[in-house]
């Protein structure tokens, strides 16, 4: 980048020395526009080769218009030196040919680039924009080159500043979409080269008919910046390449339209002869005051439509988070933060349906003495007891498996994917873990508990599946509670 920027200022020292000399003017102009055009499409080249999927065909079309753009100024360099009298910029067939095949493409690959999530009326939005600017880049084309160039090349002049302002236009777009394909650092001397090259467009020529050099140099200068936008996005890519082509937030609304109706007004006023009467000049400024305060009402709208589409997300986040508190609430023990009854249900329904006969079983677990906690410690001392169960009752589970507090001091665990020899295990685990006390206050509780538990067969349900495990749960304190019990059929009530 250091050695290109003083490539262009050597360039535009030259230019300045040979003011009086026109044809070196134009062989200078030339001379030094191939490097920087070769700069371009080697470091566009270069970032494709880092990007992915549209990112990598964006870049690949600016790499194919540079290359373009150094065949287009090496050819006019040659007939630069071959030729006499051409005090001008423009070029030649082969120059003015690949420049317009490079300028549509780069063009038409801003204005294509995908911007995902973006509706139907957001993209006939997005095309409104681009003819609204469109065409004032040909108003301004009209008014300031057509009176100076002539008649002959109208369409020719009308065509290149409506290129000029698009090309401007379709820049600052990418910048703002939140989907752009270059990092800021790297549009920001792109754009500004479209905003120099529309300025050295319009500088009118000198009295004699040639150019002065500080044209030449307007119109040279955004080659270089041109060059310097891809340079700066390789070197963004080889530090972080997570943030070179990230997204950001789009505006809800575009500025560019206005900015394009105010550039062709001023144009419009500029044009004006000097011997325009009182009452036009009068009535079109009166116009332009009419615009600028239909401009600043819209801005005003548009603000507070921003602000509304803001709080609205706002609410609609803050009932999205009530509505996960409520189903939380409503799911959930507020004590323990286990499931609850209803939840358990729910799992065990679903685990039921889709599990293999013997691979789902469910524990039944009941605190011995818990009551007499509560009379010595009162019911903050019950809590904390409670909440401890719960947490011991989590760690001896995996992580698939799911712990619930069906009431008081009453738990239950669905273990899927678990047999009965498994189911053993973790009972064992459970009562174990039950074993180490409990800190509250200044003193230390123990959980003593009984457990039921019984495997799933076909057709079970979730109730009688409960069931036994209750039966199993109750066999266990009858046999000496702090022990465990597997359901069997024996268990079941006689006599009815």
């Amino acid at each position: 980048m250091i050695a290109a920027a003083l490539w262009a200022l050597a360039g535009v020292g030259l230019l300045f020395t040979f003011d009086d000399h026109h044809n070196s003017q134009v062989r200078v102009f030339w001379l030094f526009q191939p490097p920087l055009d070769l700069l371009l499409a080697y470091s566009s080249w270069r970032v494709a080769r880092k990007a992915t999927g549209a990112l990598r065909r964006f870049w690949r079309v600016l790499a194919a218009a540079g290359t373009l753009f150094t065949i287009g100024d090496t050819s006019q360099v040659v007939l630069a030196f071959h030729q006499q009298g051409q005090w001008s910029t423009a070029g030649g067939t082969v120059q003015g040919a690949c420049f317009a095949v490079g300028m549509g493409a780069v063009i038409v690959g801003m204005l294509m680039h995908p911007f995902p999530g973006r509706s139907g009326r957001e993209k006939l939005a997005f095309w409104l924009d681009s003819t609204t600017v469109l065409v004032g880049g040909a108003v301004v084309a009209w008014c300031f080159a057509v009176g100076q160039n002539g008649t002959d090349d109208l369409v020719g002049t009308l065509v290149a500043g409506a290129v000029i302002l698009t090309s401007g236009f379709a820049a600052v777009k990418l910048v703002l979409s939140g989907n752009a394909p270059m990092h800021r650092a790297a549009a920001i001397p792109m754009i500004l080269a479209a905003g120099v090259n529309s300025i050295g467009f319009f500088l009118p020529s000198g009295s004699d008919g040639h150019l002065p050099a500080y044209v030449y140099a307007a119109r040279f200068f955004p080659s270089l910046l041109i060059a310097m936008g891809p340079r700066i996005q390789e070197i963004v890519v080889r530090f972080d390449e997570t943030t070179a082509f990230g997204s950001r937030r789009r505006r809800p609304y575009s500025l560019l339209p206005y900015g394009s109706i105010a550039v062709a007004f001023t144009a419009v006023l500029a044009a004006l002869p000097s011997d325009t009467n009182t009452k036009l000049l009068g009535a079109i400024s009166g116009l332009g005051l009419i615009f600028a305060l239909v401009v600043l009402r819209q801005l005003a709208a548009f603000h507070d439509n921003t602000r509304l589409i803001d709080q609205l997300d706002a609410t609609l986040a803050e009932l999205r988070q009530q509505e996960d508190r409520l189903r939380h609430q409503a799911l959930f023990d507020g004590l323990t933060g286990l499931a609850n009854r209803t939840h358990f249900h729910e799992e065990v329904t679903a685990a039921l349906a889709t599990c293999e006969p013997g691979t789902t079983s469910l524990l039944l677990i009941d605190l011995d003495g818990f009551k007499a906690v509560n009379d010595t410690l009162g019911h903050e001392g019950g809590d904390a007891l409670l909440a401890g169960v719960a947490d011991k009752l989590r760690d001896s589970v995996r992580t698939g498996d799911m712990v619930a507090r069906l009431g008081g001091d009453e738990f239950a665990i669905l273990l899927r994917d678990c047999d009965d020899h498994d189911a053993e295990l973790t009972s064992k685990r459970i009562l174990e873990a039950l074993g180490d006390p409990i800190p509250y206050a200044d003193t230390l509780v123990r959980a003593n508990a009984s457990i039921g538990f019984a495997c799933a067969e076909p057709g079970d349900e979730v109730s009688g599946l409960l069931r036994a495990a209750d039966l199993a749960m109750y066999a266990a304190k009858h046999d000496g509670k702090g022990t465990w019990m597997r359901y069997h059929e024996s268990m079941q009530p006689t006599g009815r």
